[in-house]
């Protein structure tokens, strides 16, 4: 894997491509002279955790031809408080919405074997020392 992250402009907006040419915007806060023309790079991980997620998810699901009406991951950070150091995420909430005719036990085994077993940036995160909590959502009833 190889990607190229090129400078954009004079302050803090960054173009990231991919090996296919893919792109993304990263920008700074403008509190530190950034212009909001990107996402934050902790942003990016905490959606690179989502969109890992639900990469298996839905993989497994189709296998077991669950079908999938809706499917939304919401993801909370919490990083530490420290002044002029790296501050890492501490505590990592992760909120799994789906909806269609899904069995339960299934939805269930999806998310647990992503969580706990194939997602890459979870375990990275995890690995890193984040404590990482999640719920699962199915028609809108904790399951």
């Amino acid at each position: 894997m190889k990607i190229n992250v090129k400078r954009v402009d004079d302050a803090f907006h960054f173009e990231g491509k991919n090996e296919d040419g893919r792109t993304v915007q990263m920008d700074a806060a403008e509190k530190i002279g950034g212009r909001n023309q990107g996402v934050r790079p902790t942003q990016m991980l905490l959606m690179a955790l989502a969109g890992c997620s639900a990469i298996d998810v839905v993989s497994i699901l189709k296998k077991q031809r669950q079908p999938i009406d809706d499917f939304e991951i919401e993801v909370e950070g919490e990083q530490e408080d420290l002044k002029d150091a790296a501050k890492i995420f501490t505590d990592i909430k992760v909120r799994f919405q789906l909806k269609g005719t899904i069995e339960p036990e299934k939805a269930k085994r999806a998310v647990k074997l992503s969580m706990e077993k194939y997602c890459s940036v979870e375990k990275t995160l995890r690995l890193a020392g984040a404590k990482i909590i999640y719920k699962i959502f199915l028609n809108e009833k904790e399951i």
